[in-house]
């Protein structure tokens, strides 16, 4: 291992303590890694919101990491994580479009509703459909899906809210 991976690991696990100084050290070290990911993984013009986001989590974050070996897989999820967060916040639906959206599914019979529903259900993938299906027909909360999946509830209500984005999608195009 070079010495400069070495240093990065020590600046890690000091960072982990709470050490200011390290945690200041370590978003330097990590600056230029950040901005190239996000160079791929985003707009252009969101860049540099997503590595000040991703190091401003890192900087509150680094002292859960479980081990320093996942310390740059777990950066980077969290740059391309704000990546896909401010490209949402970009593409926005208009508030308007969801009053015309709530209004035609209004209008329909249940059979349809029922009908489109299940098709929609069928069309998420599986880790989507897997999450709506406990949530909603078994009726689990975040946390007993998070322990049932052995993941973080944070995820777990992402990956909620994204299916039922999906689901709602398919209802109203």
């Amino acid at each position: 291992m070079t010495h400069g991976m070495m240093a990065k690991e020590d600046l890690i696990l000091s960072a982990q303590t709470g050490d200011h100084a390290a945690i200041s050290r370590l978003l330097v070290v990590c600056h230029a890694d950040a901005r190239r990911y996000a160079r791929k993984h985003c707009h252009v013009s969101d860049v540099d919101d997503a590595v000040q986001e991703s190091l401003l989590v890192l900087s509150r974050k680094v002292s859960g990491l479980k081990s320093v070996a996942t310390f740059s897989s777990w950066l980077f999820t969290v740059i391309k994580r704000e990546c896909h967060r401010l490209e949402r916040m970009m593409f926005k639906q208009d508030p308007l479009e969801d009053d015309v959206a709530e209004q035609q599914l209004a209008n329909r019979s249940d059979e349809s509703l029922r009908i489109d529903l299940t098709n929609a259900l069928e069309s998420l993938p599986a880790h989507y459909l897997e999450v709506v299906l406990l949530r909603d027909f078994e009726e689990l909360t975040i946390t007993e899906i998070a322990e049932w999946l052995g993941e973080q509830p944070g995820a777990i209500k992402s990956r909620l809210h994204r299916a039922r984005e999906l689901v709602r999608e398919y209802l109203v195009s």
